[in-house]
């Protein structure tokens, strides 16, 4: 993990051995030593000022830390699925199926290791959602989501010596959401909706944007809405749900919804998700509560994204 004891070890190390027990080992002078020293003191204090966003739950805004990775491989856990892995590294489901020989309903193994240094190739099908249903996404080893709040063990590696450090500060370790499987429920859309690349929007919450869509600066691949605990999250429009649960680092417990072959939408921090992986909702529908999971206030922090990159939610959603 990142960690600041850590990363003091690592940085002095070079240091102990030319300097230790008070003497120049290397031969240099005390002056040429000291000055040494106040080098390593400043590289540590640089690298030690890196480790104010390390794991925190703006990750997933941070360019650094968002893929596309082509590079290194990844080995499923249990309760992943291929849209989820997909998601955390970038790529569109199909291709990094694709490149891996997996094909719909795209099933995994946990152990299974996926090659991420692989690019595939995605052939249009016009496959929709109506056709998807009935084949509900694979999860490796899982069953539907427990009724409890209950914690278990979970979450994915990357092995891969470029990309070490940045799973150190991702972690791999989480807790299953808390999940209330109800019965499936057809609700009206509040509101209006627009129709754009022959999908019907709406707004899946109806709180104030407190931060929008942005490739720059502070990166913000969704938007950010506004809200108290509990409210309710609906659907932005029908579709599939390919993932529910708590595996991706910065979105606490989230839902990603299929739509089509193209687009995929996701409701992130949820204090409860009250639909389960393979359930079909409808636009409007009530799919999870309002929470602060992952998120340092209550909020609902939404994206969509179109052949497996983050598009700007402004543009598909109907203006208020």
């Amino acid at each position: 993990m990142c960690s600041g004891p850590r990363l003091i070890a690592i940085a002095q190390a070079p240091f102990r051995h030319c300097f230790g027990e008070g003497t120049s080992r290397c031969g240099l002078s005390a002056a040429l030593a000291t000055g040494v020293r106040a080098a390593g003191l400043g590289l540590l204090l640089i690298l030690l000022s890196s480790l104010a966003g390390c794991n925190t739950s703006s990750i997933y805004q941070d360019a650094s830390y968002n893929p596309p990775v082509y590079w290194g491989q990844h080995v499923v856990k249990r309760g992943e699925t291929l849209y989820s892995i997909a998601w955390r590294y970038g790529r569109d489901y199909r291709e990094l199926g694709n490149a891996n020989g997996i094909a719909p309903p795209y099933p995994i193994q946990a152990g299974q290791v996926l090659r991420l240094d692989l690019r595939g190739t995605v052939t249009s099908s016009g496959q929709t959602t109506s056709s998807n249903r009935g084949q509900p996404a694979q999860t490796a080893e899982r069953t539907a989501p427990p009724a409890t709040t209950g914690a278990t063990a979970r979450g994915g590696t990357r092995d891969s010596a470029r990309d070490s450090s940045r799973d150190s500060s991702r972690g791999t370790t989480t807790a299953t959401a808390p999940v209330v499987p109800r019965p499936a429920t057809s609700t009206p859309a509040p509101g209006r909706s627009q129709t754009v690349a022959n999908i019907q929007w709406h707004w899946p919450h109806v709180g104030t944007v407190i931060a929008g869509f942005s490739t720059s600066g502070k990166v913000n691949k969704g938007l950010d809405i506004a809200g108290n605990a509990g409210d309710r999250i609906r659907a932005a429009a029908a579709g599939s749900v390919v993932y529910a649960g708590s595996g991706l680092l910065g979105y606490g417990n989230l839902i990603i919804v299929n739509h089509n072959e193209h687009y995929l939408s996701a409701y992130a921090h949820n204090r409860t998700i009250l639909v389960q992986e393979g359930e079909d909702v409808e636009a409007g529908q009530v799919i999870a509560e309002l929470g602060s999971s992952g998120a340092d206030r209550p909020k609902l922090h939404f994206e969509i994204r179109k052949n497996g990159n983050p598009v700007d939610p402004a543009r598909y959603l109907p203006p208020r």
